[in-house]
Order: C-alpha cells, then sequence, then structure tokens
C-alpha cells in the first residue's frame, strides 16, 4: 500500500515535538505552537491534494495512534492557527501564549477580535481561565469604533481608548436597591474588576477624596491615578441620565486637582462620568477631551 506523505510528515511532526519536550523541557511550550502551526500547514496541502475530508481520516488515525490529542476538533483547530498566523494581519506568534490560550481564540471568528485578545493576554499575563473571562465579557466588542480602528492600524493609543462601554460593575453581594453610595461600595468591594474595566494601569487612591473650594468641601467619588499615561484620573457616579451640570461638575474637580494636587512631572488630569444612561446631545457640546462618559451596568 503507497504511504501518504502527508499523514507521514504529520506522524514525524508529531515524534520529533515529543523529542524536543523531553531533551528540552523548558521550551515545551514553543516546540508545541510551531509543530500544531506546521501540522496545520501539512493539512492544508493534503486538503488540496484528497479533499477537506481527509482531515476526519488523519484524526482517526492519529486518535488511535497517540490518543484523543489529535481529535477532528483539533486538527480543524491547527489548521485555523496555521491560517491565522499565514496572514500578514496579525502579530507574531507569542511563546507567552499556550496551546490552550489560542484554543480559546481560535473559536473567535474575526482576525482583529483574535489580535485585540492575543495583545491583552501577552500585555496582563492572563491564565486561560482569565482570558476566557475576558471573552466572555465581550470587552472587544465593549470598545468605542475609534479605538478598534486605531488597534488595526497600529495608531499611538489614549488612556480613555481602552475605557469599555458599557463599564462592568460587578455586584457581588446582591444589593437590591442601589444609591450613588451603594454603587461606590460596590466598586470599591471589588476594585480590581472596576480598575480592570477602565483599562491598563489604573491604580485606587481614594473614594469620596476632599477637597476645598473657596468656603465649602467637596467630595470627588473615585479618584485614580494610571501609571501608564501619569496622570490623576476623577471619576464620578450617576445614578440616573448624563447631564449637562455632570460635564462642569467633573471640570470643576479636574481643574482643583490639576492646580493643587498635580506634579509639574504628571500629564493633565483626566475625568470618567459613570451614569446609567448617555445622552449624546450633552456629549456633543462637551468641547474638554479630556472629560468621557461610559454607561455602566450592574452585573
Amino acid at each position: 500500500m503507497k504511504k501518504d506523505i502527508y499523514y507521514e510528515s504529520i506522524k514525524e511532526e508529531i515524534l520529533n515535538n515529543e523529542i524536543t519536550k523531553k531533551v528540552k523541557d523548558y521550551s515545551k511550550n514553543r516546540s508545541d505552537l510551531k509543530t500544531y502551526a506546521r501540522i496545520g500547514e501539512i493539512l492544508e496541502e493534503a486538503g488540496k491534494h484528497y479533499g477537506e475530508g481527509i482531515i476526519k481520516k488523519y484524526a482517526e488515525r492519529l486518535t488511535g495512534e497517540f490518543g484523543k490529542k489529535y481529535s477532528i476538533r483539533v486538527l480543524y483547530k491547527m489548521l485555523r492557527f496555521y491560517r491565522y498566523f499565514k496572514s500578514e494581519k496579525v502579530p507574531t506568534m507569542s511563546a507567552k501564549l499556550t496551546w490552550s490560550h489560542y484554543l480559546e481564540l481560535l473559536s473567535i471568528k474575526t482576525t482583529e477580535k483574535i489580535n485585540y485578545y492575543i495583545k491583552l493576554t501577552e500585555s496582563q499575563n492572563l491564565s486561560v481561565r482569565d482570558q476566557r473571562v475576558k471573552i466572555k465579557n465581550k470587552e472587544y466588542e465593549r470598545l468605542d469604533e475609534k479605538t478598534k480602528e486605531k488597534l488595526n492600524s497600529n495608531d499611538s493609543q489614549k488612556i480613555t481608548d481602552y475605557i469599555k462601554d458599557p463599564i462592568m460593575i460587578q455586584n457581588k453581594n446582591q444589593y437590591e436597591e442601589i444609591s450613588e453610595k451603594v454603587l461606590q461600595r460596590i466598586i470599591l468591594e471589588d476594585i480590581p474588576s472596576f480598575l480592570e474595566e477602565l483599562g491598563n494601569g489604573f491604580t485606587f487612591i481614594k473614594n469620596k477624596y476632599k477637597i476645598k473650594i473657596g468656603n465649602r468641601y467637596n467630595y470627588i467619588d473615585l479618584l485614580l491615578f494610571n501609571i501608564e499615561y501619569n496622570c490623576y484620573v476623577v471619576v464620578e457616579l450617576k445614578l440616573g441620565e448624563l447631564k449637562k451640570e455632570h460635564i462642569g461638575q467633573i471640570e470643576v474637580y479636574m481643574n482643583y486637582i490639576d492646580k493643587n494636587v498635580k506634579k509639574s512631572t504628571h500629564d493633565k488630569t483626566i475625568g470618567i462620568i459613570l451614569v446609567r444612561k448617555n445622552n449624546k446631545y450633552v456629549i456633543e457640546y462637551c468641547s474638554d477631551e479630556r472629560i468621557k462618559t461610559r454607561e455602566y451596568l450592574i452585573v
């Protein structure tokens, strides 16, 4: 019986990978990724020669020889893995991501979304579970269209680009009556999740940050600092729809921080207003680009 050169090549890749991982334990992950990409390439060539149905036959033979690790579903993932990295619009294969990371990502249909989650997983050193949560929470879909365009063209980004819309606020203790005070408490009970929703580099300074304007004290709902962009961030929480008074209020608070708290080495303060419902007409006439408004969703 004539040997199938494609099948034999796949077997050779698998066996060489097993040997490499035993000899070079430190490079197991890199070896796996290169092997699976190569198998994907061979599968594409075999498909051209025998038709796409050959993948099912190979899966049956490989499962018999090597176990369930090479099921038809996994072989199709390897084929997609190869096709993904064959494209010119993708980042270099990252050894920071495991095959399990890529298995999660290859269920996503668009290259732009996959690229986003690869970069996110790399920069934040996400576990597979953490990555899965971010995909489930539709982080990419909650970015605005301008940010997505910047990601695709590799344009420089601003601190406000990665603020999701809506912001997901985790109500872990299941509060039923939501006041501004309770909303703030919910955020503080899981401040790491809230900061992640805003984007990279946000750190918490204080809630109800007291400032004095004239003879009266005012309280900033949340004062943050962004390490990556080297600036203070004023966050105001509102239960209802965005109003023009909210813009004026946060602008005063931002100017106060710039004048009395910010150091000369810091960039200008930005402001984020979180509301139940946005108002495009108010936003349209806000001339301060440092102020961003986002809806929030309590989950």
